[in-house]
């Protein structure tokens, strides 16, 4: 049911088709195949672990979503209940701020409506060779001239309560992604890789090559994914990737959408997210927060 924080805030959690605040969320039949990846470049995410450069925003939609952070970011907004996880600054430096917040889709019709995003739903049922549901999503905001870094991660080392590994993550740029700003860089190939110890999402850049075998650090070669406005980046849940600061005089706003392929189950009796209730150990994902956004074989 809908949390109430000094006056009704509805969640949007129980909506489980998009609402038509950012348009063009939905397709039919043929419409579909407009937005499905090339060979080549499924074949380039398998091979390098990540995909860069996908439309899955137009200005406008941008616009909107960018409307809905401003609100979300105020430290006022009775909406802060409805997030998994809300950090004003995740950053281990004072001196820079990470905004990273759980939870949007819930707060407001416009990150709801991503979810259902066409070319984000085609592209990532292509990838994950399935039906795609819903994990969760996030927000990640570096304001400008002190934005933080965000440290060498894999993704899949804070979702193992989750298994098997049939996931994928999307990252769609709120702003131009560039190297001055704190856009993301990847190490193909990383994707291959085993499970590396966790070593902080916020914290020391170089704290990955303490945990890296030889080999992997011969091959720690990380590649800028610059990317403009309504593109996206798509990553394997092994790929070894990160973020420098912001240094420009811009803003470097990314919401984020992390999806699997329907059939992943829960690995603990403990909760997958904050406020979400326990799925038993070996029960199949599903229900109201984690809801089914795409089945191929309903397309025609």
């Amino acid at each position: 049911m809908a949390i109430e924080t000094g006056g009704a805030v509805r969640d949007l959690s129980e909506v489980h088709v998009p609402m038509g605040a950012l348009g063009g969320m939905s397709a039919s039949g043929e419409e579909w195949d407009r937005y499905r990846l090339t060979d080549e470049q499924v074949a380039a995410f398998h091979r390098d672990g990540y995909l860069a450069g996908v439309q899955v925003l137009d200005e406008g939609q941008c616009d909107l979503l960018c409307d809905e952070l401003t609100e979300l970011m105020d430290p006022s907004s009775p909406k802060h209940a409805l997030f998994h996880e809300y950090h004003s600054n995740e950053s281990a430096n004072p001196d820079t701020v990470l905004f990273h917040a759980l939870g949007a889709w819930r707060t407001g019709p416009a990150f709801h409506d991503v979810l259902w995003s066409p070319a984000f739903l085609m592209a990532a049922s292509q990838l994950l060779q399935g039906s795609v549901r819903f994990w969760h999503d996030q927000l990640f905001c570096k304001p400008a001239h002190h934005g933080g870094v965000v440290a060498w991660h894999q993704d899949y080392s804070y979702w193992t309560r989750t298994e098997p590994m049939e996931h994928l993550t999307c990252w769609i740029a709120l702003d131009d992604s560039t190297r001055d700003n704190g856009c993301l860089y990847y190490v193909p190939g990383s994707h291959r890789w085993n499970l590396l110890p966790v070593t902080g999402l916020a914290g020391n850049m170089d704290e990955i090559r303490t945990v890296l075998l030889p080999e992997q650090l011969e091959g720690f070669k990380p590649v800028a994914a610059e990317v403009k406005r309504g593109q996206c980046t798509f990553h394997h849940p092994l790929m070894v990737h990160g973020s420098y600061e912001n240094r420009s005089d811009k803003p470097r706003r990314a919401t984020l959408v992390n999806a699997f392929r329907d059939g992943v189950r829960s690995a603990a009796d403990e909760p997958l997210l904050k406020g979400v209730p326990v799925i038993p150990k070996g029960e199949k994902l599903g229900g109201r927060f984690f809801p089914l956004l795409f089945d191929p074989g309903a397309v025609g």
